[in-house]
């Protein structure tokens, strides 16, 4: 390999360097001798830099809350000293790697697991000799022991001559990263023989060949985690070469994809191949890359590559979407959210640190909006803020601590917008004082990941499961025990059958995606029509749902509701998380229900409902609905095979509507209103024309909101519904506002148009602006728009939506608010659209 080394203190070409060997340094000594001196030097600050990215810089460890945290840093790493025991096949007795018949099946995955536990045991003991404050603080002994961890995990399991086995993750970015960032913090006890044979260790499991091809386990995150060991591997080992190699091979991750892991242009983020993972692999790639970046800048291998701006523009495209009020929402974590160790908030801790290091390689202003945004989310987290929590680190703690401390930041509030990322069938939505997100699966996205035993009982989380939160309630929904004690098949929002399924039904690492094309909407940026024809994942029933998002509420309307395989079908429409003790009121049509624990009634003709605190539920011409109270208990082990057994057992409050045994054409409709008082509720109930639904059926589904001058409509089929027609499958949404002008927007959620014709019958005097999609326009007494292929637009068009028509009436209805766009919002225009949207980017000021 040809060194790229590309500072003068190294010698590039044979010439160059008879040159330098024919002269003499400073004392006599070659010039190459000054120079390899300065190579050390330029890798030992680039070690000590890392040993600053490891443990934290600029905080007091007398003050809280590093005091705190140093201290139980130092118990722990105490406890580990105090109970290992190096053996033939373990370094602790409850963590043997010795596979007695080595493969890759689960149990070899849980000895491959317990090797790469050693290590991060010796790296919290490393961390414990390193930190002031610990009660280990250069404590020799403890040192020791660590060097003598190292020698029997290198003798024994991981070195150039040993076999992998189990997990792959273990062997080639777990131990490695692990053991490198352990060379780092004990590098002087350590010999130049150990890091050699270290060194080799790391080369035999994670050869150059990793970076071969942007393909496979060398992909998105796991890509990032790859050069990272190779990385610190070529500065503990001075090895110019591996990090060349390394620093190069990170890149490929800086591009927009449009198929496989990766980061698309619309924000979505998917990895292994189908699961939208900005929560879990999203945020290990953000913390990987922001602390490369933070390595590598000012060495000779800083990364100059322009792509790396389309990274640092994920922050506000990708990630922040998905944080609301210091919580990083379920539907985009996967696996970790069957996790004991964790929750949606301690998830976004740890990334909210991350965007601030990220900030830090950015530009001014990007750096002070991820600053304000930051500190908003830190200030508006009741439940549990980000400085409380006890495993954060100490170098993410000083992050959030400096930036609390910072006067001159103010906190920046929650943006209000609509989200749609088509390609991973989740869509976000932002209102004053709430929140919601749904998410989806298709024939391109998972119904849910299973894999390592976690997530066992996740498969319905893909089946539109309509999260939502109040800014100043229900932050703790699904914190809190929610995942080992609710009713897999009662997730909020969902359609599901109660087929009993096994753990892990439908295969490995999101190996269960459906059928469906038609899964999607169309977004002007502010409200949306969002689509999804389910397709169950193990059973016959299917589905055809959508969701209306508007100002103050969410619109849930479900048809073509069909099942023959003999079990019940139900929808969810919502199932309240209470804690331990919660027993908050439930009113039906102005009744107030008992609060008894276990009880349970059927309502044949409600209205309306009402949970005390939480929301109000409208049933447009009256719905039948169960409610349910109960406590459920359950164990993390239950879906999680590395969690605890103990039980736990939370309170649940249920509202579902139950479409009997293998129904056929059922159907559902309701009205979310988060945050809404009973009396709200109620006043909402007797407005017969505020939202009217215009159809709820197998080929089309439809709302039209007078007031906001709203009206949407999922096409199923080709077809008419009110004032609109469409010649194939589509998502339309229109928004007439008070001077005369409209904007539409249209999409091809099912990527199967090669031409699209669409009808609205409303006298139009002219098109104001058309995006590129749209071939021809034709005005008088309605406005027709013809489309061109649009199986290529991946559910949503590249163009601008800034395609505008102008109604020859003047009496148009206007909109609620005249709001501006937050975070990635398009601006209504002045002379709105008739749009062929994409999910809009544009970033908040300051």
């Amino acid at each position: 390999m040809t060194s790229s080394w590309r500072r003068r203190t190294f010698l590039h070409a044979a010439g160059s360097g008879a040159l330098a060997l024919g002269f003499a340094g400073r004392g006599g000594q070659p010039a190459v001798a000054a120079e390899i001196v300065d190579a050390d030097a330029e890798f030992d600050a680039l070690r000590a830099k890392w040993r600053d990215l490891i443990l934290g810089t600029g905080f007091s460890p007398t003050a809280e809350p590093y005091k705190t945290v140093l201290a139980n840093l130092g118990t722990t790493a105490s406890g580990y000293r105090s109970t290992m025991a190096p053996t033939s096949g373990s370094l602790w007795p409850d963590r043997i790697w010795a596979d007695p018949e080595p493969d890759t099946d689960g149990e070899s995955y849980a000895f491959s697991a317990n090797m790469n536990d050693s290590y991060n045991r010796l790296r919290t003991m490393a961390e414990a000799f390193a930190q002031p404050g610990t009660g280990l603080t250069g404590d020799t002994g403890l040192r020791d022991a660590v060097v003598t961890g190292l020698d029997h995990l290198c003798t024994e399991v991981f070195n150039e001559h040993t076999a992998r086995y189990g997990n792959w993750w273990n062997f080639q970015i777990g131990a490695p990263q692990a053991l490198m960032d352990i060379c780092v913090l004990v590098h002087d006890a350590l010999t130049d023989s150990q890091i050699a044979n270290y060194c080799r260790a790391v080369d035999a499991f994670v050869p150059d060949s990793v970076f071969a091809s942007y393909t496979g386990i060398s992909t998105g995150a796991n890509r990032v985690d790859l050069c990272r060991g190779v990385i610190l591997r070529g500065i503990v080992g001075k090895d110019p070469d591996k990090v060349s190699l390394a620093s190069e091979a990170l890149k490929p991750v800086f591009p927009y994809v449009t198929s496989g892991d990766g980061f698309y242009a619309d924000g979505s983020f998917i990895q292994h191949a189908s699961v939208p993972y900005i929560g879990g692999y999203g945020s290990v790639l953000h913390d990987g890359v922001g602390r490369l970046l933070a390595l590598l800048r000012g060495s000779a291998w800083e990364l100059n590559d322009p792509n790396t701006q389309l990274f640092l523009d994920t922050i506000e495209k990708a990630v922040a979407p998905f944080v609301y009020n210091g919580l990083m929402m379920d539907n985009v974590s996967a696996r970790g959210i069957s996790r004991s160790g964790g929750n949606d908030h301690t998830r976004a801790h740890g990334l909210m640190a991350t965007i601030l290091l990220v900030g830090q390689g950015a530009s001014e202003a990007e750096n002070a909006r991820w600053r304000a945004m930051v500190k908003g989310w830190m200030q508006r987290d009741y439940h549990s803020p980000a400085l409380k929590n006890p495993g954060l680190g100490l170098l993410r703690t000083s992050l959030l601590q400096s930036l609390q401390d910072d006067i001159s930041v103010n906190a920046a509030p929650e943006p209000v917008e609509h989200r749609l990322f088509h390609n991973m069938d989740r869509a976000t939505h932002r209102r004053p004082g709430w929140c919601a997100s749904v998410s989806m699966a298709s024939r391109r996205v998972a119904h849910y990941e299973f894999g390592n035993g976690e997530h066992a009982r996740g498969y319905h989380t893909g089946a539109g499961w309509l999260s939502w939160w109040g800014s100043d309630f229900g932050l703790e929904q699904y914190s809190d025990g929610y995942w080992p004690t609710v009713d897999p098949c009662r997730l909020p929002g969902i359609t599901a059958s109660r087929k009993p399924l096994a753990d892990g039904a439908g295969g490995n690492w999101g190996d269960n995606r459906n059928e469906a094309d038609w899964v999607g909407g169309t977004t002007d940026g502010e409200f949306a029509a969002v689509g999804q024809h389910l397709i169950d994942m193990s059973s016959t029933m299917n589905a055809r749902k959508s969701w209306f998002f508007l100002d103050d509420s969410v619109v849930c309307l479900g048809a073509d509701i069909s099942s023959t395989d003999g079990h019940a079908v139900e929808t969810t429409i919502d199932n309240r998380h209470l804690g331990t003790t919660g027993a908050p009121a439930l009113t039906v049509d102005g009744r107030k229900q008992p609060t008894t624990q276990g009880w349970t009634r059927s309502f044949d003709d409600a209205e309306w409902a009402h949970i005390e605190g939480q929301a109000g539920y409208l049933f447009p011409g009256g719905a039948a609905f169960t409610a349910v109270r109960e406590e459920r208990t359950g164990a993390w082990k239950d879906i999680n095979a590395g969690g605890p057994a103990d039980p736990v057992t939370r309170r649940y409050l249920t509202l579902v509507t139950d479409h009997g045994t293998d129904p056929a054409d059922a159907a559902y409709a309701y009205v979310l209103l988060p945050g809404a008082s009973a009396a709200t509720t109620a006043r909402r109930a007797c407005d017969r024309g505020r939202p009217k639904i215009l159809a709820n059926t197998a080929d089309q589904q439809g709302v039209r909101v007078p007031r906001l001058g709203f009206t949407a409509v999922n096409f199923w089929s080709a077809g008419t519904l009110d004032k609109l027609t469409a010649n194939a499958p589509a998502s339309i949404l229109i928004r007439e506002k008070r001077d005369g002008t409209a904007v539409i927007v249209v999409s091809d959620p099912a990527r199967r148009a090669t031409s699209l014709e669409i009808t609205w019958h409303e006298r139009v005097s002219r098109v104001l602006s058309r995006p590129a999609t749209v071939t021809s326009t034709t005005t008088g007494s309605s406005l027709k728009l013809t489309f061109g292929d649009l199986t290529g637009e991946a559910g949503a068009p590249r163009g601008s939506p800034s395609a505008s028509a102008e109604p020859q009436r003047r009496n148009v209805p206007a909109p609620a608010t005249d709001r501006p766009p937050g975070r990635g919002a398009h601006r209504v225009n002045e002379t709105p659209a008739v749009t062929h949207p994409r999910a809009p980017h544009r970033r908040r000021a300051p």
